[in-house]
């Protein structure tokens, strides 16, 4: 009788081995920390990366623009360029046409 019972032990000892190596295969494929989402933060991490110089250019040309309005070195064409601009200033031999 024992004879009998154990093909039908080892077989569910299989089946459940599967399923648990099926379970953890699909885990490790498209889980939390799988394959999949490791690709999508490889991703967003070089996209990050172009936004970063991006901004790190910006940033330089502010800095840029910001000295050649200092005390220590007037740009004196910037200055005028930014008088134009934000005050609507102009010279008194300029003509506008609108």
């Amino acid at each position: 009788m024992t004879s009998r019972h154990r093909p039908w032990g080892l077989l569910i000892f299989f089946v459940i081995a599967f399923f648990l190596g099926a379970y953890f295969t699909f885990a490790a494929v498209q889980g939390d920390y799988g394959l999949f989402r490791r690709a999508e933060i490889t991703a967003q991490s070089a996209e990050l990366q172009v936004q970063l110089q991006e901004l790190n250019a910006q940033i330089a040309r502010m800095e840029n623009l910001t000295r050649r309005l200092s005390d220590s070195y007037l740009d004196l064409d910037l200055l005028d360029q930014q008088a134009r601009d934000v005050l609507g200033l102009m010279r008194s031999d300029e003509i506008v046409i609108r």
